[in-house]
């Protein structure tokens, strides 16, 4: 039926699109994509994440599918993430993203300085009227 969306999954959609804008998620997603990581070397590598902040992001990518996380026996226990085929197809579009950003660097800085130049102008203008 033209005009009709599955509501469950147009949530699915709107929660994935957050996943794949979430900082923490990408930076995660695309060290694994090197292999499998154990909690502490995924902490050293993902610049600036927190040990809560990874563990709550892991536990959502684990969640969707995206990573599993497998407990060694070891004492201590030592536990490690690895993508999983959901996650490595998930992986390709932040890599597109990625791409495509790095082609268009340079017109997105341009884009932006004339953007602040003309806003920078205009405040100006509105702080003589005043």
């Amino acid at each position: 039926m033209a005009g009709h969306y599955d509501q469950s999954k147009c949530q699915t959609v709107s929660e994935m699109l957050a996943r794949l804008g979430d900082k923490w998620t990408v930076l995660l997603i695309m060290r694994l994509r090197d292999g499998p990581a154990r909690f502490s070397e995924l902490k050293r590598s993902v610049v600036g994440i927190s040990q809560r902040m990874l563990t709550l992001t892991l536990r959502a990518l684990e969640r969707d599918g995206l990573v599993n996380r497998t407990v060694h026996p070891t004492v201590p226990p030592s536990v490690e993430y690895a993508l999983t085929e959901l996650g490595v197809s998930f992986s390709e579009p932040i890599e597109a993203m990625g791409g495509w950003v790095f082609r268009n660097h340079e017109q997105i800085r341009a884009a932006r300085s004339v953007f602040d130049e003309r806003k920078a102008e205009l405040d100006k203008k509105k702080l003589i009227k005043i």
